[in-house]
């Protein structure tokens, strides 16, 4: 019996600083995830989280026996925009993660949404994270302050529930 080729399919997680994309892999990786956090030095930063991605997060979900899903989370600052390159590419599809509590932060989100258009064809989807806030803004008005065309999915998340971020996964794979 011929032995099985295993297909690796890269995701990328991307968003703004703190939006949620370690806890996101974290949430969903069936192995420890790998973070290359570092203590946040900026002061703006560190009121919102002691510690930052400055290189990639990684973790891995297996499908079936022929077929895993790689997951490759970004760093959310521009200073570290260089890594977005170098992890985009081979991919099949990107989600970009967007803090629903934070509005300020919308037009990141625009940024990393252009330059991801700029250097990728492939499908993404947009998750709001933070769903299980009272004070998060709704999906849909999130499509419309980032000017997102129909076809975009733009799904309400919450890094931290798996079955949340299994669904963002399958609507991102549902587009390919």
């Amino acid at each position: 019996m011929p032995e099985t080729q295993l297909e690796i399919l890269k995701i990328v997680v991307t968003g703004a600083f703190a939006a949620g994309k370690t806890q996101f892999i974290n949430s969903i990786s069936e192995i420890e995830a790998l973070s290359t956090e570092e203590a946040a030095t900026d002061p703006d930063e560190r009121n919102l989280k002691e510690y930052t991605t400055v290189a990639l997060d990684f973790g891995k979900i297996t499908i079936n026996p022929e077929v895993s899903l790689y997951l490759f989370g970004t760093p959310g600052q521009e200073r570290f925009d260089f890594m977005w390159d170098i992890l985009a590419m081979g991919c099949i599809g990107y989600v970009v993660l967007v803090d629903s509590t934070r509005p300020a932060h919308l037009r990141e989100a625009i940024n990393i949404i252009q330059h991801f258009s700029q250097i990728l064809d492939v499908p993404f989807v947009v998750a709001c994270n933070k769903q299980d806030d009272p004070t998060s803004l709704p999906p849909d008005y999130i499509r419309h302050r980032l000017q997102l065309p129909a076809h975009i999915p733009v799904l309400p998340c919450v890094a931290i529930d798996r079955q949340s971020v299994k669904e963002v996964l399958l609507a991102l794979l549902s587009t390919l």
